[in-house]
């Protein structure tokens, strides 16, 4: 039950984060595009590797920590199904350009936020 808490706890602090991520973007970059989206599937990305590599590595990491930081903060945070949402919504409204800009940032942004979460993870524990 300590488990689930955590991991419910985590996701609720995840996806008020994302709320705040996606007003911010919203009014300083525009709605044209779903900066506040992007953003937090990028971080979520890098924040994922970093956090998974330093606990695998590190026998100090507490478990629970983990869990509460991957599946619940992070699964809270990004936004693979609103993603897909905006993206399909950009098609459908003719946006072509903009979908595949979206597309294209999304998925090639957060691979490479991910290799940039595992190498500064790395890094910091030497492995």
């Amino acid at each position: 039950m300590q488990r689930f808490l955590l991991v419910c706890c985590g996701g609720a602090a995840g996806t008020g984060v994302r709320y705040l991520i996606g007003v911010w973007a919203g009014r300083r970059l525009g709605p044209a595009f779903p900066y506040g989206t992007l953003i937090v599937n990028l971080a979520g990305c890098f924040l994922l590797s970093l956090v998974m590599h330093l606990a695998l590595g590190l026998a100090s990491f507490p478990a629970n920590l983990r869990l509460a930081l991957t599946t619940g903060f992070m699964g809270g945070l990004t936004t693979y199904s609103t993603f897909n949402y905006e993206t399909s919504k950009l098609i459908e409204d003719g946006a072509l350009r903009t979908a595949a800009i979206n597309l294209t940032a999304t998925v090639l942004g957060c691979f490479v936020a991910g290799l940039l979460g595992l190498l500064l993870a790395r890094r910091l524990i030497g492995a």
